[in-house]
Formats: structure tokens, sequence, C-alpha cells
């Protein structure tokens, strides 16, 4: 599944539009993600991910990048045996289409706006 279309609070993915947070694990939609602290990656954040074990995760940390990722959640994506890739999200999403492109099993998890 590839995305497109990104913008401020906007995602299509499979040719639906999403205006909330998303992930994407096993090239299915996860719509109104919520995480623990909004600006903040936590690796129960992201369970169903991480027990579905892709090559690499992408995680699109928001438009100008406000969305951490700590070296916990660094280290249980690591921990996995699974590649991360953290960008603001514009340059997440066209990291995941190439990682597509390329054939990786890859998963991710977008904060749409800040």
């Amino acid at each position: 599944m590839k995305l497109k279309d990104y913008s401020f609070g906007s995602l299509t993915a499979g040719g639906t539009r999403y205006t909330s947070d998303l992930k994407v694990v096993e090239r299915e939609v996860v719509p109104n993600w919520w995480r623990k602290e909004g600006h903040r990656l936590f690796p129960e954040d992201i369970a169903e991910i991480l027990a579905a074990r892709p090559e690499v995760l992408v995680v699109g940390t928001g438009s100008p990048g406000n969305m951490r990722v700590p070296p916990e959640t660094v280290e249980a994506i690591r921990g996995c045996g699974i590649k991360e890739v953290v960008l603001p999200t514009s340059q997440a999403v066209k990291r995941f289409n190439e990682l597509v492109d390329e054939g990786k099993r890859v998963a991710g998890a977008f904060h749409l706006t800040c």
C-alpha cells in the first residue's frame, strides 16, 4: 500500500483520506491513532507494529517534526529486529513509499499535524 497526498492534518492511504494520526501495519491502516502522550512515542503506542516485526518502521513526526522518539522506544524497535526511520511526516511518507517500491516489509506510524 502506498501513501499519497500528505498535507498538514491529512493523508491518503489505500484510497481513503484520513484526517487523524494513523498507523500502517501489515498493509492495513489503523486510523485514529492516539498515543500515551501526544508528542512522545512509547513502545506501547506501537505494540502491534512491534508484534508484526516488519523489516522497517517509518515514523512520521508531524509537519514540523515535533513528535519525539525517545531512546527507550528506539531500543524496543531495534530489540525486535526492526530498523527505524524517523522523519518529519512529509519526508516519512516519501521514504515509506520508496521502501514499498523496494519490496520491503514496511510499517508506518504517522503524526499528521504538529
